[in-house]
């Protein structure tokens, strides 16, 4: 049994918010976004819609904004950290952000925040990513030693396709020491 759609009122709206912000860390274009996407889906179930759903999502926003629960800053800064100990490339790590809807002064501020914290420039934040994204998969140094020429394409192929550039996949997948 199907159940019927439910209508969009500001109540709604700002409960279904509050939900999603319980469960998951947000920026507010994301939360914009997820908002607009009920309100679409409501629509074209053509269930009852409010008049004003933009302005009451935008009112919405602006509360969990200025109540300090949703932070892009804060955000862009933990999903940076998060992303760079799994071993995302910085160019991946942009586009991922930039999907969030964090725009380019917050984002270039938490990469220069990250490579504060790391004591060193984005070269070596590249490199200590492409070395955890290595470690992760156990691509080259990490592979057993008969099995490193026999995959050494396939693991430049993988570096390539997680954002990072040749030479550094390259020095990685052929580096001899588990840095």
């Amino acid at each position: 049994m199907k159940r019927s759609p439910r209508a969009i009122t500001a109540t709604y709206l700002q409960s279904a918010a509050a939900s999603y912000l319980e469960r998951y860390p947000s920026s507010a274009e994301k939360l914009r976004r997820i908002l607009q996407r009920r309100v679409a889906k409501a629509r074209l179930l053509e269930a009852p819609v409010m008049d004003d759903a933009e302005q009451a999502i935008e009112a919405i926003i602006a509360k969990f904004v200025g109540a300090g629960v949703v932070d892009d800053k804060s955000f862009a800064e933990t999903k940076v950290r998060a992303l760079h100990r799994r071993g995302t490339s910085g160019r991946l790590m942009r586009h991922k952000l930039k999907a969030a809807g964090i725009d380019d002064e917050t984002l270039d501020h938490a990469l220069t925040e990250l490579d504060q914290e790391l004591d060193g420039d984005a070269a070596a934040r590249e490199w200590q990513a492409a070395m955890a994204l290595a470690r992760r998969r156990r691509l080259g140094p990490f592979r057993k030693a008969e099995e490193r020429t026999e995959h050494r394409m396939r693991d430049l192929a993988a570096m390539a396709r997680a954002g990072f550039d040749y030479a550094l996949a390259k020095k990685v997948i052929d580096s001899k020491e588990i840095a």
